[in-house]
């Protein structure tokens, strides 16, 4: 498990409220916190439609990168004339330097199990899947454990709650390249096909696994919706900024400390950085790059920026696997961004054009910068590139893996045209390039 780093006064606990429970999968100690008692309260006083209701008054937004309101999806796979319909939670953590997802299911599985029961009895699904990397055998431990102590109880399987309706849960290790992130690269995978995407519209709400309605949501969007049946959407809505309430984890990446906050929507990446500590004497940010592989490199200046969906895009970033790394001046960002790219690339699935020839020039874009044999257009090229990568894109994989070049330009193009123009690299990382005259 990861580091839990300490948040600062005032900051509100959902998601890690039990992170210091010394047996997560303890049925017992689950229920005297408070578990299943918003899945009693959805089953037998809100109904469907009173659940759809509560999350929708929420606000609760998918903490898996994209920010879409969770009551619409689950308005629409409740709608959808379907013999059979399914609940996905994503827990994979397609990001192998993050760890939020894998970090939540190991403190608190219960919290994901009841999510996704609720979520199975609103849309009229009777199978739910949980799907977590192969190698986190630990979470997949805690939660075939806690599965089968919720259905013992009667909490989920035949007949629960005394409901009359049937919801069994079942985990589904996965392991495959970062593209599992995506949701329909996802169900592909879970039904042993090759993981590439599929063309929306149809989504997976409407047309999912097996062709039936499919709500595919993070572990930790799921988790949130038992807090806010117990406590009621406006508690919820009181958590966090506008349009973004609640909480997120995020994976802090700081020169003295390392590991997993939650933090409430809207709080300034200064206050999220901080969080890693300070850098030693002699030391300053440079940047931060916010959203793992596919994210944007901001410089100090975009710090009060609030982390919430559409003020990180705004900005050129995003909030993606919940990655924030802070970098001292030591780093090249031409050479982040490079490897950032590299890796893109190599981790597409090759479907589309675009991203399999488009991002691999990008990346060769970056390469040639690092290494002293770029041409006089290149950056010219990057930009050209970029524009129909993102313009004819079939997947956020592809549209997202043109930020860190392109915020690299944006925000420290004097890096860049030393690189270019001058052959220099002012940190001196880059070889065989000359080192510039500040190094």
């Amino acid at each position: 498990m990861s580091t839990i780093l300490s948040s600062a006064k005032g900051w509100p606990s959902i998601l890690l409220a039990r992170a210091g429970a010394s047996k997560p999968a303890d049925l017992d100690d689950a229920i005297k916190a408070g578990a299943f008692e918003a899945l009693r309260r959805s089953v037998r006083e809100l109904g469907p439609e009173g659940t759809i209701a509560e999350v929708k008054a929420s606000g609760l937004r998918g903490r898996g990168g994209a920010g879409h309101l969770t009551a619409a999806k689950w308005q629409a796979a409740a709608e959808t004339p379907a013999k059979e319909r399914y609940v996905v939670a994503n827990g994979y953590g397609a990001d192998p330097a993050t760890s939020t997802d894998r970090t939540l299911l190991e403190t608190d599985p219960y919290a994901v199990i009841e999510g996704v029961a609720i979520a199975a009895f609103t849309i009229g699904a009777e199978t739910g899947y949980i799907s977590v990397r192969a190698s986190a055998t630990q979470a997949i431990k805690g939660l075939e454990t806690a599965i089968e102590a919720a259905t013992a109880r009667n909490f989920i399987g035949e007949d629960a709650l005394g409901s009359g309706r049937r919801v069994e849960i079942e985990v589904r290790p996965v392991q495959g390249a970062y593209m599992l992130g995506e949701e329909t690269v996802l169900l592909k995978a879970l039904d042993g096909k090759r993981g590439q995407p599929e063309q929306r519209p149809p989504h997976p709400a409407t047309r999912g696994f097996h062709g039936a309605p499919t709500v595919v949501q993070n572990v930790q969007t799921l988790a949130s919706v038992p807090w806010i049946i117990r406590h009621h959407a406006k508690a919820f809505g009181a958590i966090g900024f506008g349009a973004a309430p609640g909480t997120i984890l995020v994976d802090v990446r700081g020169p003295e400390r390392s590991g997993v906050a939650e933090v409430p929507m809207g709080t300034p990446l200064e206050a999220i950085v901080e969080l890693g500590g300070r850098f030693a004497k002699g030391r300053s940010l440079k940047a931060v790059v916010v959203g793992g592989p596919t994210g944007g490199i901001l410089p100090p200046s975009e710090l009060k920026t609030p982390y919430t969906f559409d003020d990180l895009r705004s900005v050129g970033a995003h909030i993606g696997s919940g990655s924030v790394i802070a970098a001292d001046d030591r780093a090249c960002v031409v050479d982040v961004a490079r490897l950032l790219t590299r890796f893109s690339a190599d981790e597409a699935c090759g479907k589309t054009i675009p991203c399999r020839i488009g991002v691999r020039r990008i990346a060769e874009i970056g390469e040639r910068l690092t290494t002293g044999t770029s041409r006089a257009g290149d950056l010219d090229l990057l930009v050209d590139l970029s524009a129909d990568v993102v313009g004819s894109a079939l997947c956020d994989h592809e549209r997202l893996a043109t930020l860190p070049m392109l915020s690299g330009l944006r925000y420290f193009r004097d890096e860049l045209d030393a690189h270019l123009l001058r052959g220099e690299c002012p940190a001196g990382v880059c070889r065989p390039i000359r080192l510039g005259a500040t190094a």
